[in-house]
C-alpha cells in the first residue's frame, strides 16, 4: 500500500485548505484511513480517521470543530478540508492506513503504512 499527501502550503490565519491522500496499491487490504500532524519539537499527534469502505470520520477533540475527513471511493482518495486555520495549526501532515477497521482516534502506532507528509504553514 502505498499514501500520497498533498495540498500543504502557506495559508493566513482564519483561512482554509484541503489535504488529499491519494492511496494506491491493495486498497483491499485498507480498513481504515488517517490523518496526523507533527509540529517542530512535538510528538505524531492524530487528526482524523475514517473507514476506508462506509462509515463516518473521527476526530480529535481539538480539530472536530474545524476540520474534516472525507474519502472518495472512486478516486481511492482520503480528503482533510481544514478550516478557521490558526498558527497553531503549523505542521507537517501525514496520511496513514491501517488493515483493520477502526473506530475512533488512535495513535500512530497503531497504522502499518504512512505517506511521505505534506507541510501545512499558517501565519499569524
Amino acid at each position: 500500500v502505498q499514501l500520497q499527501a498533498s495540498g500543504g502550503g502557506l495559508v493566513q490565519a482564519g483561512g482554509s485548505l484541503r489535504l488529499s491522500c491519494a492511496v494506491s496499491g491493495g486498497t483491499f487490504r485498507i480498513g481504515t484511513v488517517a490523518w496526523f500532524r507533527q509540529a517542530p519539537g512535538k510528538e505524531r499527534e492524530p487528526v482524523a480517521s475514517i473507514p476506508w469502505s462506509g462509515g463516518i470520520g473521527h476526530y480529535a477533540d481539538s480539530m472536530k470543530d474545524r476540520f474534516t475527513i472525507s474519502r472518495d471511493n472512486a478516486k481511492n482518495t482520503v480528503y482533510l478540508q481544514m478550516s478557521s486555520l490558526k498558527p497553531e495549526d503549523t505542521a507537517v501532515y501525514y496520511c496513514a492506513a491501517d488493515p483493520r477497521r477502526r473506530v475512533g482516534v488512535w495513535p500512530a502506532s497503531a497504522y502499518d503504512y504512512w505517506g511521505q507528509g505534506t507541510l501545512v504553514t499558517v501565519s499569524s
